[in-house]
């Protein structure tokens, strides 16, 4: 059962109450971000909640049972902490979430409704909406090993062991030319073959975007795409690090990375066709194995 601390509960009891709802948000980076639904500034917990940010949170559910219970924060880009460019870039990405209920009147009383993390961001104009996942979310997330033909692991980690640090899996490069949000040209990549890093990671290390990731689509030459638009926008002379990319597939694990010893698919299981396939009279049916 929640406690709910004395005072507020008495203040609840009163039937005329004067309360606010807090969200501080806190990003991976370190940056703690306050906002309310109050027309003035609350501080509590060593916090500046900022008023008049035009933020508003749905109705908060919660359930006994292992289901999903997310809400979302929405609003206006009216607060100048809170940068569109930002929120579309994945900086806000996993951040850490509290809500609170407050006396506005007396900030001590006040109550945590739920902790969660920020999901899904969308944007639409100057309106922002992100979705708050709560802590049952992280029970609807795979477990365990797949049986799937494709591997399981992901370049680089500890299941997969390939050095992403060896010079033939890493490059250091710097836009020459923008085609557009997702496209452009860059130095650096000489030597490599086309693809090479098709399905690998992009970090960004100058100019706007310094600090956050991408991951590529496609490679070829000079040119580079990426799965989603660097949030900030790319310019001529950013600079990034991308690491060599794996599509999974058991032939790549063994001719590009010499790795086939830590393959974690099963390239040998059978396919569809097998599984429904049924014995014809003019097959060998001798018994052997197929």
């Amino acid at each position: 059962m929640r406690a709910i601390d004395p005072d507020l509960q008495a203040h609840l009891a009163t039937g005329a109450t004067t309360l606010a709802t807090c969200w501080r948000i806190s990003r991976a980076d370190g940056a703690v971000f306050g906002f309310t639904d109050h027309d003035r500034a609350l501080v509590f917990d060593g916090a500046l909640f900022e008023p008049e940010t035009g933020a508003d949170g749905s109705a908060i559910s919660s359930s006994a049972d292992f289901s999903v219970d997310n809400s979302e924060i929405s609003g206006l880009l009216s607060s100048d902490r809170l940068d569109a460019a930002e929120l579309l870039s994945g900086r806000f990405d996993g951040a850490a979430v509290e809500i609170w209920r407050v006396n506005w009147a007396a900030p001590d009383e006040r109550l945590l409704l739920k902790r969660g993390v920020i999901g899904e961001v969308s944007r639409a104009g100057a309106r922002f909406t992100a979705e708050i996942r709560g802590a049952s979310h992280a029970l609807d997330q795979p477990r365990g090993r797949l049986y799937q033909r494709l591997c399981d692991a992901n370049v680089g980690d500890a299941r997969c062991q390939v050095d992403l640090e060896q010079s033939q899996y890493r490059a250091m490069g710097v836009v020459a030319e923008v085609h557009d949000e997702a496209r452009f040209e860059a130095s650096g990549l000489a030597g490599f073959a086309d693809h090479w890093f098709a399905h690998g990671r992009l970090q960004w290390t100058s100019g706007a975007n310094a600090g956050t990731r991408g991951h590529v689509k496609a490679h070829a030459g000079a040119s580079l795409s990426l799965w989603a638009p660097a949030g900030m926008g790319v310019a001529v002379g950013d600079a990034f690090d991308i690491r060599a990319g794996c599509d999974k597939r058991f032939e790549t694990c063994r001719a590009k990375f010499a790795n086939a010893v830590n393959f974690r698919g099963f390239p040998a299981m059978p396919g569809d066709d097998f599984a429904v396939s049924y014995p014809l009279r003019s097959d060998a049916n001798d018994g052997g194995k197929r």
